[in-house]
């Protein structure tokens, strides 16, 4: 037997759009906790070539839109914050392609096969593949955690 959906399907367009704007909401909220992140690491003249700020970048990246999912939907009950982890899969994908089209050339993972280009531009802190500029981190790895935590976060605040 088929469990019925906890929403009627005749939706009206004014609640689509509303739940649409949530949406966007949420992942603007997860997206700028990111920036604000990195805005406050970057005040602090961390070194460019160590990994301990890009360690540490990437826990907050993960707790601080946790948290901050968790008391969204504490306060509002509001259901789509737990969904937005789909845009962090979709930005993540785009990120993914994008390198695989980037052209290598010397000193920018010249022999490198999909996989390792995809790793070594978004996943590696020490030994990068040159390309995207370095911020493969950010578009790839940072934005894409944070759309998914914030998304966990928010599952766990809608429980009773």
């Amino acid at each position: 037997m088929i469990a019925a959906p906890d929403r009627p399907r005749d939706r009206t367009i004014g609640s689509l759009v509303r739940e649409a704007l949530w949406f966007l909401f949420h992942t603007a909220v997860a997206i700028g906790l990111v920036i604000a992140i990195i805005t406050v690491m970057t005040l602090n003249h961390p070194d460019p070539d160590s990994a301990g700020p890009k360690v540490t970048l990437t826990v907050l990246a993960f707790l601080m839109p946790m948290f901050a999912g968790l008391i969204a939907s504490r306060m509002q009950h509001n259901s789509n914050a737990r969904h937005i982890w789909i845009s962090g899969l979709v930005l993540f994908t785009i990120a993914c392609v994008w390198v695989l089209d980037l052209p290598t050339g010397k000193g920018l993972c010249e022999n490198c096969g999909s996989v390792e280009k995809v790793w070594r531009t978004i996943f590696s802190f020490s030994h990068g593949s040159g390309l995207m500029s370095g911020d493969g981190p950010l578009i790839g790895a940072w934005m894409p955690l944070s759309m998914i935590s914030y998304a966990f976060g928010a599952r766990f605040g809608l429980e009773p």
